[in-house]
């Protein structure tokens, strides 16, 4: 009797991963409403604790924060324009054209300097905007900014680029005490080398500023100005200004009748209970 041996099938060949699909899908944990906005190419503007973000048509147009400079902050403060001339493309602005646009047709700005100003002004903030926040956010439908747009950006790199920027910090520093108190100058016992940049930003920290409040000093992005904090904090120079000790209760009085002071407390307090309790015996000492 002949056996004949079937050869076993091979197995199934294993999933190749699309990284770029996989990116696409990772994307949305930050804000939820943001995600869906996006995917309804919904234009108006996203209000969150810390910032608020435009969007067209389901992409970032702009992204503000009180926690970053904004665009004609960092253009105005390195003599890229005057305040007068931002004023008075904003006054002119309307729905047709944005002051972006005009800045453009007056030739104030090129049209590459204004794109990469925006970029970094938009990313900026937008590191703030979608921080964990402990109220909702709120949409309003049909709000456009007065600049205009310039460069829209999917909600999806938005993100990518906010995730992989706490990434850094905590590379750098993995304590964010730093980021929002106010800064107070130490003394390394080896002091590494600083750039001008880090030295600009350290001949200010004075125990009173915040590193937001210095980037708004320096005219940079406060982002760049958070990296350059949590460097000088990892090697020691700054710190948190510690916060203040609680108020000591006075030392009580050798002198004084402690029923006395019992009863002085007691007449201060408005808890319920003790009013009543104070009732009673106010009616039985009166008997």
């Amino acid at each position: 009797m002949t056996v004949v041996h079937t050869p076993a099938p091979p197995p199934p060949r294993l999933p190749v991963r699309d990284r770029a699909a996989a990116a696409d899908r990772a994307w949305g944990g930050l804000s939820p409403m943001l995600t869906r906005l996006a995917a309804e190419r919904a234009s108006g503007v996203l209000v969150r604790e810390r910032g608020a973000l435009y969007l067209a048509e389901g992409r970032v147009v702009h992204a503000e924060s009180p926690l970053a400079p904004s665009l004609d902050a960092l253009l105005t403060a390195h003599g890229t324009l005057t305040a007068d001339v931002w004023r008075d493309a904003l006054s002119r602005a309307d729905d047709r054209r944005g002051a972006a646009h005009l800045l453009l047709a007056d030739g104030r700005l090129t049209e590459g300097a204004l794109q990469l100003c925006h970029l970094g002004a938009l990313y900026d903030a937008a590191y703030f905007a979608l921080a964990p926040s402990s109220a909702p956010g709120r949409f309003r439908y049909g709000v456009a900014h007065r600049l205009g747009p310039i460069l829209p950006v999917p909600v999806a790199a938005l993100e990518r680029e906010t995730l992989r920027r706490r990434d850094l910090l905590d590379r750098i520093w993995p304590h964010a005490g730093p980021d929002g108190a106010p800064l107070v100058r130490t003394h390394a016992s080896a002091a590494p080398k600083l750039t001008s940049r880090q030295r600009r930003l350290l001949d200010r920290v004075d125990g009173a500023r915040t590193a937001t409040d210095l980037a708004h000093e320096l005219g940079r992005q406060a982002f760049h100005t958070l990296v350059d904090v949590r460097r000088l904090a990892s090697a020691g120079l700054i710190a948190p200004r510690p916060a203040p000790a609680p108020p000591q209760p006075a030392p009580p009085d050798p002198g004084a009748d402690p029923a006395a002071g019992a009863a002085e407390r007691l007449a201060r307090t408005t808890d319920p209970h003790i009013t009543l309790l104070k009732r009673l015996r106010d009616a039985l000492e009166a008997l």
